[in-house]
């Protein structure tokens, strides 16, 4: 099929590499210039792994082209991606002023009979919206709901693997293309309406978002009556109707999504006049979890911040990206810089951040550190050596917010160890 994916950010650059490997030609429109310039070069600017092959084969082959110009792109395409941003507003509804743009811009343009698919996450609502928008200027096309379930760092392999695919859709020859357009991923296919699909993608999110401040709740708890919440969460996990997924206490959640998609809801919920009380305790508890990790920090250098030298190991949101947005590395660092203390930081992928100094590597970091805080499960952290830490180091405490390291061995080089929930 002649596919257009518009925004090459995270989900359009893998949706419009994955469309091309499965034989699509895809066009991908995306008004940052230098960006176009550098993946029509095969330079990929994010860190996505096995993503700049993709990019790469399907320049190679001729099925995947960039474009500065949204019209150029879409024109002649049969399906249309909208995969643009969808930023939080200031009420914490989603920001679809974007979205609305490209539709206007593209709409007068877009083949007859084309499928308009919206990939960023929109408000409920947002395609009957944008179907009557594309209707007043005469556009003679369908628009439909496709969320995306992209996990960063794994995007590549979501793609090709995904649990499901929702096609939100009563147009029967609109869900029959799209099935075509997807025949080759073995996944079950969920079909519902427009509505029903905007809702799955924000209640997916809101539950996993759910489970991860479950397990910080969890562990804060255990840490006031004595028991080790890495023990108590392993227990949970084995039962089949709990699993392990997203069980695992750590500074709260971060990213692209759930902050925002969280609060969106929560925001959606109140235009339909239902009090969401469940999630806004997910959300308050998430943003006092970084709170918390900061007083462990605090506690270690003997009460106050000011002054001291903390050494950050990781920036990223979570291991497997260079993504910093909403990361709770980056509110630990705001944190402890408002209360006095030098921030020296270290990210395998993300190698600089505005007003933050930034070390070598990892050992780097530590050098006269009063205080070493873990804030990204990167698993090259595992590898430093602990001796070498100490020696580096001019306090001995060691912060690690995602219980990365075994207490024991910490302890056994002298060093003070505080975890979450150990």
């Amino acid at each position: 099929m002649r596919v257009t994916v518009i925004g090459a950010g995270y989900v359009g650059l893998v949706t419009g590499a994955g469309l091309a490997a499965l034989g699509h030609r895809v066009r991908v429109g995306e008004a940052d210039q230098e960006r176009v310039r550098q993946l029509s070069s095969g330079h990929v600017p994010i860190f996505e792994p096995d993503l700049d092959r993709l990019v790469r084969d399907g320049l190679g082959n001729g099925l995947l082209s960039f474009h500065r110009s949204n019209i150029e792109a879409a024109e002649g395409a049969e399906v249309v991606f909208i995969a643009v941003p969808t930023p939080e507003r200031d009420d914490g509804a989603a920001d679809v002023s974007i979205v609305e743009w490209v539709i206007g811009e593209v709409g007068s343009h877009l083949q007859e009979g084309a499928l308009v698919v919206l990939k960023s996450t929109v408000p409920v609502g947002s395609a009957k919206r944008f179907q009557d928008l594309l209707d007043g200027v005469g556009a003679n096309v369908v628009v439909l709901s496709n969320p995306e379930f992209l996990r960063e760092g794994s995007a590549v392999a979501d793609f090709f693997h995904p649990d499901r695919i929702v096609i939100g859709s009563k147009d029967q020859r609109a869900v029959e293309q799209m099935v075509q357009l997807y025949t080759a991923l073995d996944a079950p296919i969920v079909v519902t309406d427009a509505v029903s699909s905007e809702m799955i993608k924000y209640g997916a999110n809101a539950y996993l978002a759910t489970r991860v401040t479950f397990a910080n709740a969890m562990a804060n708890l255990c840490e006031a009556v004595g028991a080790d919440a890495r023990d108590v969460l392993l227990g949970m996990g084995y039962d089949r109707r709990i699993g392990f997924h997203f069980l695992n206490p750590g500074p709260g959640f971060g990213g692209s999504c759930f902050p925002k998609d969280t609060r969106a809801l929560v925001a959606i919920a109140e235009e339909s006049g239902y009090d969401f009380a469940l999630l806004k305790g997910v959300i308050e508890v998430n943003d006092e979890q970084a709170r918390r990790i900061v007083a462990k920090v605090r506690e270690a250098v003997g009460g106050t911040l000011d002054g001291t030298v903390v050494a950050l190991w990781g920036l990223a949101f979570k291991a497997g990206t260079d993504d910093t947005r909403d990361s709770p590395s980056l509110r630990l660092a705001d944190y402890l810089r408002a209360e006095g203390a030098r921030v020296r930081a270290y990210d395998p992928h993300v190698r600089s951040v505005p007003e933050l100094e930034m070390a070598a590597d990892a050992l780097d970091a530590t050098k006269a550190a009063d205080v070493l805080l873990i804030a990204t499960e990167w698993g090259e952290f595992q590898n430093v050596d602990l001796g070498e830490v100490r020696d580096a180091m001019r306090g001995d405490a060691i912060v690690d917010a995602r219980n990365l390291l075994d207490p024991g061995a910490v302890r056994r080089l002298g060093l003070r160890y505080s975890g979450v929930g150990r």
